[in-house]
């Protein structure tokens, strides 16, 4: 890219996937009225570029197309270009993905949409090269016979354009909502059990994405019905995740997904929203099963996010880019004579044996991606150590390596901040301070939290969805109300006992401010929630979708967050609108279930009789945080945790909480369920056995009422 070129209309946006297009000599218009009007006016089809500031391939495509003198040219002469982030407008994107999927068969970023003047999808594809090779077609080729028909065979493209339409209008049209049966849960795990891959794990052949929301549903069923196979692909599936090359070994945290079925290459690029899913499931898996490598994982990768992606004003950046010197993987890769340089002998032949770092290498150019494919008692005993000592002095030099690794020129950082995925952040930091009961953890979502709603909250009282550089953009969407609503609901719940807690409360506060917005804004005459609110701009169509995708349905979570208010509030007819919220979906749902697993997880929150727990204590308390401890170690997904302290005023108490008092003077947790609470307790040792007791026997009830609403015994 010349840095001497002119600057197009993208120069003056945010988004740094737009910035990185700025200088191409295309003539590129961002999305809005100023690119639609000309394409009216000039009577022109618009070309529409959807991609990510992390993406590989957008970025080889724009180097051999958008950067190109004479591809430019034709752009210019006989389209309206306009560049899209997709992150910043997920609204387009799933439209034009939908329409793209429609069209080609397959979906992907870049994503190449030609569009009529009135928005309307009539030829679509994802990447394209500069001249026509290995079965795809050049992108200049592609541009004259896009030209030449949209001149000589225009009545055709306007009949197919208005064809697909009509189709995708059709995708999002609302059904008769139904009550979803129980066996629903039990033909997702089949249908995922017919999809499982029982060597490396995961579901169907490469590429191979983190399949967060369906491990967390074979978690629940594991726990519902002891399905000795929903926890073994589970297992095996975490399990080839983390030794794979998918998990960074130095860093932590996880890259988007793995090219091939092994786990074993990553596409490189790290985003916000799969570490936030991924720390969230190993946390569920290490309490089910108290396996120790799950706890690390999960800490590294917060650790990671905590240490790379949280800028300092407290917000999450989005993501790292493939790429670094213009070569994907090359910040990520070692070669043997790169170890051995840096380490002592032997500990550079401990390091290049478990690590799987070898003189062919498995990337390119003789290179290697970590990875552990054999266990680490295995390696030290065919290298004649103690393991034990072994272990320690890899820690060192893997740390060395790290520091190697830090001087490199690094890839590109998306610094924007997006709602949605900081809501999702926020969750699985306050999961992780929960759970492992560290407090940097609930320091960090608490930052993340307070920058959220201090920089992006609309004068209004919404939202907006994207802050980058001092500057707020674009009205938030479902995703953003839902994710955040919910993110802080689980920030209110892991505060207790920790010295900075502070006001936690005010978290669940926003949170029923959000979902009482989300619910005027967004939802449906059905009960479903649409993707983007009724004051927005006017697109082709108003998406309303329940499906699973890259983040959790945002339906979903609206009904989850609705769930989660109301069994913390006494509010049961907001629990009724998260059912209906699913329920919308249903005859979807039950054709393909295991894509709605968020939805069956939050489905059977609000069928399970609900277990609350209470706890009362001063912030700090030593015995406060051990009975904390004992209750965070037991695996309760349904659980509904709350807190107060003993000299919070009557009228100050939520609903959970009212009547709850410390014990002859000592800390104390309170279990409820079923509209009865057990004798508080005080002591460590007797919280885990009563509350396995209660989370693995709750059966399921077509009752919603919360117990917070229901007068309690002791």
């Amino acid at each position: 890219m010349s840095a001497q070129r002119a600057q197009n209309r993208l120069a003056g946006e945010t988004s740094p996937y737009l910035l990185q297009h700025a200088s191409n000599p295309v003539d590129w218009y961002p999305w809005g009225p100023e690119a639609l009007a000309r394409a009216r006016a000039e009577d022109k089809p618009i070309l529409l570029s959807i991609g990510y500031a992390a993406c590989h391939w957008c970025h080889v495509m724009e180097r051999e197309c958008f950067e190109d003198p004479a591809i430019a040219a034709a752009m210019n002469a006989d389209f309206v270009c306009v560049k899209v982030d997709r992150e910043e407008r997920p609204d387009l994107d799933e439209i034009y993905m939908a329409a793209t999927v429609a069209l080609s068969g397959g979906g992907g970023w870049p994503m190449t949409v030609f569009l009529t003047p009135e928005q309307r999808p009539f030829f679509a594809g994802t990447y394209f090269p500069p001249e026509s090779r290995g079965g795809l077609i050049g992108f200049p080729v592609l541009l004259g016979r896009i030209r030449d028909a949209w001149r000589d065979e225009r009545s055709k493209l306007i009949s197919r354009a208005a064809e697909l339409t009509g189709y995708l209008r059709g995708q999002v049209s609302s059904q008769l909502p139904q009550r979803i049966p129980d066996d629903v849960f039990e033909q997702a795990v089949a249908d995922l059990a017919e999809e499982f891959d029982p060597q490396f794990g995961g579901f169907g052949g490469a590429p191979k994405f983190p399949p967060c929301a369906q491990l967390s549903l074979l978690l629940r069923a594991y726990r519902r019905n002891a399905d000795p196979n929903a926890l073994h692909m589970t297992r095996v599936t975490l399990d080839g995740m983390k030794n794979g090359g998918i998990y960074d070994h130095l860093a932590g945290g996880f890259a988007r997904y793995s090219t091939d079925e092994r786990w074993l290459i990553p596409h490189f690029e790290k985003m916000l929203y799969d570490n936030a899913q991924l720390a969230s499931v190993y946390l569920e898996a290490y309490q089910l099963t108290g396996d120790a490598e799950y706890e690390r994982v999960a800490r590294e990768t917060l650790d990671y996010v905590c240490r790379e992606l949280q800028a300092p004003e407290g917000g999450y950046y989005s993501s790292t880019d493939a790429d670094s010197e213009g070569e994907e993987g090359k910040f990520f890769v070692f070669t043997p004579e790169q170890i051995h340089r840096l380490l002592e002998p032997r500990v550079a032949q401990l390091f290049c044996s478990y690590y799987d770092v070898t003189p062919r290498g498995n990337w390119e150019h003789g290179t290697s991606v970590l990875n552990t494919p054999r266990p680490f008692a295995q390696v030290a005993a065919a290298l004649g150590l103690p393991a034990k000592d072994a272990r320690a002095v890899l820690e060192l030099a893997r740390q060395r390596v790290f520091r190697l690794r830090q001087e490199r020129v690094p890839p590109l950082l998306d610094d924007k901040v997006l709602t949605s995925w900081n809501g999702l952040m926020i969750g699985a930091m306050a999961d992780g301070a929960r759970i492992l009961r560290h407090e940097p953890y609930l320091q960090s979502a608490q930052r993340a939290a307070r920058f959220i709603l201090s920089a992006l909250r609309r004068p209004d009282g919404g939202l907006f969805r994207v802050a980058r550089a001092g500057k707020v953009q674009l009205d938030a969407y479902l995703e953003d109300y839902a994710f955040l609503a919910d993110g802080l609901i689980s920030l209110y719940e892991a505060s207790a006992g920790f010295a900075s807690q502070g006001d936690a409360d005010e978290f669940l506060h926003v949170a029923r401010v959000l979902v009482e917005r989300m619910t005027l804004d967004f939802r449906a005459d059905d009960g479903a929630f649409f993707a983007t609110s009724s004051q927005h701009e006017q697109l082709l169509l108003r998406r309303r979708d329940g499906h699973d995708g890259a983040v959790p349905s945002p339906n979903a979570v609206a009904a989850r967050a609705l769930t989660r208010l109301g069994q913390q509030l006494g509010r049961s007819d907001w629990i009724e609108l998260g059912l209906a919220a699913l329920e919308a979906h249903a005859a979807t749902l039950l054709r393909a279930p295991r894509a709605f697993a968020t939805s069956l997880n939050v489905l059977e929150r609000t069928r399970e009789r609900p277990l609350e727990i209470v706890t009362v204590g001063k912030p700090g308390d030593a015995r406060l945080r051990e009975l904390l401890a004992a209750a965070a170690r037991v695996y309760a997904p349904n659980a509904v945790w709350a807190s107060t302290e003993p000299e919070r005023p009557a009228e100050e108490q939520l609903p959970l909480t009212r009547d709850k008092a410390l014990v002859n003077g000592a800390a104390a947790l309170y279990l409820c369920s079923n509209f009865t609470c057990q004798a508080p307790i005080t002591e460590p040792s007797a919280v885990a056995p009563a509350l396995a007791r209660l989370s693995s026997s709750a059966p399921t009830s077509k009752s919603v009422t919360p117990a917070a609403t229901v007068g309690r015994s002791s």
